[in-house]
């Protein structure tokens, strides 16, 4: 407890509280984004698109925002993110007054990136302590999403009725949450230098991939995403939409499953230490297959809440656990190849579990969704036991 209350936390704090409040925007298009989709779209399986489009820009602007952030810096390329966010929401109001599903599908895609540069506030953390602590400040940075777990679904309702267009004061809400995190940004003072030309990485992208830890920390934050997005996506049409509980209802599962998310961020640095990275990945399959569980003999309202926690509480260990070993996995000049590729090939996997949420939705059961998530799961564990037998062999090949 006297670690986080540190002077040398005092950036983690500023990255915590930013990230929380811009963040808040993320739970607005999560929540009304398939809602609004169901009334646009001109097919009922192009519903979740937007969510799904929001998804694939986040993927395809890692990329762009490591080079960002490796030339201009983590705090200019925040506040430029930032920026970009306020303006994709008047985007989004726009195509909400013209009532133009393409429009809105583009201002979801654009917001991605702002999605994009917000989660790469967990590595800012990470460099602004010293290694030992990284866990502790990662952990620390995700908890502080319980603030967008709360206020963001808040916004999306709201702000429903707030102009004569529904959702439109959602976004408005939204940009004056972002407005606010990039005032808090302010105060953060980057550990190191901004720019770095003289040691970009020259290893090449396979060889970080041939590390067997480098893809455990993928697959775990892979197979984070990719359940978490298949069927939180799918929650409010197949709740308000298919089971017929009302959007009030929709917005409390919503919501709790994203605390649920960031809630157990704060004894994540204490479960490390009781039972290891490799543990905590364990854990977090062990709530995955809960949710199954809990999914397929209760859909009640009851029903939706504890398998959306459990599901959060799924995606915070094994994310959690992915990101803490990160680091691990290559030396320090390789960090921004390193995160771009992790974090381009996790978006994209959501992105392509989001949209097929909304196709599969109108195929077959919420059960059978459910059960399709086993999938995933069996690939992460067959990883994890990769990993533990080839990890040793390389370690005695370089003693």
């Amino acid at each position: 407890m006297n670690l986080i209350f540190s002077q040398s936390f005092k950036n983690v704090w500023i990255l915590t509280i930013s990230s929380a409040l811009a963040g808040s925007l993320i739970p607005v298009m999560l929540l009304a984004g398939s809602l609004i989709g169901t009334e646009l779209a001109p097919n009922a399986k192009l519903a979740t698109a937007p969510l799904a489009l929001m998804i694939l820009g986040t993927a395809a602007s890692v990329v762009p925002i490591s080079a960002c952030m490796r030339s201009l810096g983590r705090k200019i390329s925040l506040w430029l993110f930032m920026a970009v966010g306020i303006a994709t929401c008047g985007l989004a109001v726009a195509a909400l007054q013209l009532q133009s599903f393409t429009l809105f599908c583009l201002a979801s895609l654009i917001l991605g990136s702002c999605n994009g540069a917000i989660l790469q506030t967990r590595f800012a953390a990470m460099e602004s302590v010293p290694a030992e602590q990284g866990a502790a400040a990662a952990s620390m940075v995700m908890a502080g999403g319980i603030i967008a777990a709360f206020v963001g679904p808040e916004l999306a309702v709201i702000g429903l009725h707030l102009t004569g267009v529904d959702y439109q004061g959602s976004f408005i809400l939204g940009a004056g949450c972002v407005a606010l995190a990039m005032l808090v940004l302010a105060l953060y003072r980057p550990a190191t230098t901004a720019v770095e030309p003289s040691v970009h990485s020259q290893t090449p992208a396979l060889r970080i991939l041939a590390n067997p830890s480098f893809c455990l920390a993928l697959a775990s934050g892979s197979a984070a995403y990719i359940i978490m997005s298949f069927v939180m996506t799918g929650t409010p049409i197949s709740m308000h939409h298919v089971y017929g509980h009302n959007l009030i209802d929709t917005k409390w599962v919503i919501q709790s499953h994203i605390a649920a998310m960031f809630l157990p961020s704060f004894i994540a640095p204490l479960l490390f230490k009781l039972i290891s990275i490799r543990g905590m990945m364990l854990l977090g399959l062990a709530c995955y297959s809960a949710t199954i569980l809990v999914g397929i003999s209760d859909t009640s309202v009851n029903g939706f809440w504890l398998q959306l926690v459990l599901l959060g509480v799924g995606w915070n260990f094994l994310f959690v656990a992915g990101t803490s070993l990160l680091p691990n996995t290559h030396v320090h000049r390789d960090r921004f190849k390193a995160q771009a590729l992790n974090d381009f090939t996790i978006f994209s996997l959501q992105a392509i579990a989001a949209l097929s949420a909304g196709w599969v939705i109108n195929l077959v059961s919420w059960q059978q969704i459910l059960l399709g998530c086993l999938v995933p799961m069996a690939a992460m564990l067959t990883v994890l036991v990769w990993e533990k037998i080839k990890s040793p062999q390389l370690r005695g090949a370089t003693d």
